[in-house]
């Protein structure tokens, strides 16, 4: 049986699923699936499971993070639900566990809309703008702020 508390969710919203083919400009042409593995393998090398979801759907997602309240915490890409699910923001801020917000490209350099993250408030830490790095950024300050916890 796994030890939830040693376990981290890699939560992707919507769209996600479609990384390596959709705008690779903007996201560039690796895929979700070497994403997921590249996390993987650092969360071995860290000593914590990492478990892999993605959704399209926003009831699933929250769903997700409520299963999440006993985990070391969620490493989360919410794509376009940053900027308006309350429910999403809600289902984070109901759990104890620590959330870390992920986006592969700088937000604020892109349309005004997505500006503005009803999410961020609420989880705790941000990466935005790094590329896929951002998800491995997200894991190590994730475990940082853990082990800040214990010590």
């Amino acid at each position: 049986m796994t030890d939830l508390s040693r376990t981290v969710l890699l939560l992707n919203g919507p769209n996600l699923n479609l990384l390596g083919t959709r705008d690779p400009e903007q996201y560039g042409t690796t895929t979700l699936a070497e994403i997921e593995e590249r996390v993987r393998v650092l969360g071995r090398e860290l000593g914590v499971e990492v478990v892999c979801a993605q959704s399209n759907s926003e009831g699933t997602m929250v769903d997700h993070v409520h299963e999440s309240r006993h985990r070391l915490g969620v490493v989360m890409n919410p794509g376009a639900y940053a900027h308006y699910s309350i429910a999403l923001r809600d289902a984070i801020d109901a759990i104890e566990a620590p959330v870390v917000e992920v986006h592969i490209s700088n937000v604020y350099a892109r349309e005004a809309f997505r500006h503005t993250s009803v999410t961020a408030p609420v989880v705790a830490g941000y990466v935005a703008g790094c590329g896929i790095t951002g998800y491995e950024l997200g894991l190590r300050a994730l475990l940082a702020r853990d082990a800040e916890r214990r010590a």
